[in-house]
């Protein structure tokens, strides 16, 4: 049974993938593969064991994994003994020289680098939309308000164009955010890489470039949060720009003015109880659920905060933040764009 409404009812296919358990366990798998081929080029491990890591390491089970966690109440670990279990007699060179968040924190780079593919795919589409829409009524005349009130005239077309302006700054947002954050690390216990040897940067290097993101520059135990605050406020500021445009279809869509509404699907019921509604919940929805949003940043701010060289008191809270926030972002332009169209 479903809990949260991420689960079944807000939401695309394609997103909730993105950030499933089983995809999570994907992404962590592949950085172990990428970290041990790395780290055989650079010859800190036996070339034929990064063979046999690479060949064998992708049989491994969340399942069992799972299995290893109950019994050692260490999710990481689990996953590290899951995957030796599988690789043979190389198994014993799988993790070497790293620590969890080295893993953890590269595998979410790899799971937001797929989230900004489907956020630039939407965005895009939604732009287009209104680019359409403004071409479309670029002369047809309306009121312009201010403060609620009636002003002088002003068009369609330019609201629209206004609105796809924005969308169009989201997409040059989200390609100036990718470089920095979508990174992994390889620096081992407290960040000094000294496990590694003097062979630590290039590991690293090369390990990023096997996975096909950037390294980060420097780092401790942890990578440095404010990346992941920056995305959420990438997505706080795309929510809004969909709230604003929801508000705007719900005020014109009131029966007092009546200049704009929804569409209204020949077998779709408006009101349990009033025959004659016909509401606007679609852009009700993306509003509402822009809130939600918007409700990540502050966490996401606080997470940047970590005792030293690391203490765990973000990780739970990013298991609910990152799919959360990036599913509800992902519905919300899909949803508004089935509404300007």
């Amino acid at each position: 049974m479903a809990v949260h409404p991420i689960e079944e009812r807000y939401g695309t296919t394609e997103m909730r993938a993105v950030w499933s358990e089983r995809n999570r366990f994907s992404c962590i798998v592949r950085a172990e593969v990428a970290l041990a081929k790395a780290e055989a080029a650079h010859g800190l491990i036996p070339a034929a064991a990064a063979v046999e890591i690479d060949a064998k390491a992708h049989g491994a089970s969340l399942e069992r994994a799972k299995e290893i966690e109950a019994e050692i109440s260490h999710d990481m670990m689990a996953i590290v003994r899951a995957v030796s279990e599988v690789s043979g007699e190389s198994g014993r060179w799988v993790h070497y020289g790293a620590t969890s968040n080295d893993i953890l924190d590269t595998a979410t780079g790899l799971q937001l680098a797929q989230s900004l593919d489907l956020y630039d795919a939407k965005l895009r589409k939604l732009l287009a939309v209104l680019l359409k829409r403004s071409a479309e009524t670029k002369t047809l005349v309306c009121i312009g308000r201010t403060h609620g009130q009636h002003g002088v005239p002003t068009t369609y077309g330019l609201r629209f164009a206004i609105w796809a302006s924005e969308i169009a700054r989201h997409i040059e947002r989200l390609e100036q955010l990718r470089p920095r954050l979508v990174v992994g690390q390889m620096t081992g216990a407290v960040g000094t890489q000294a496990a590694l040897g003097p062979k630590g940067m290039e590991v690293q290097a090369t390990m990023m470039e096997n996975l096909g993101i950037n390294a980060v520059d420097v780092s401790n135990q942890v990578i440095s949060r404010d990346r992941y605050a920056e995305y959420f406020m990438f997505c706080a500021g795309v929510a809004t720009t969909l709230d604003k445009i929801g508000i705007e279809i719900r005020s014109l869509q009131r029966t007092e003015i009546g200049e704009v509404e929804e569409a209204f699907g020949s077998k779709q019921v408006g009101s349990s109880t009033m025959p004659h509604k016909r509401n606007p919940i679609k852009s009700e929805q993306v509003c509402g659920l822009a809130r939600i949003v918007r409700s990540a940043v502050e966490p996401a701010l606080q997470n940047n905060t970590l005792w030293d060289e690391r203490d765990l008191t973000n990780s739970s809270c990013e298991r609910v933040l990152f799919p959360e926030a990036s599913i509800l972002t992902d519905h919300c332009l899909r949803l508004m764009a089935v509404v300007l169209e």
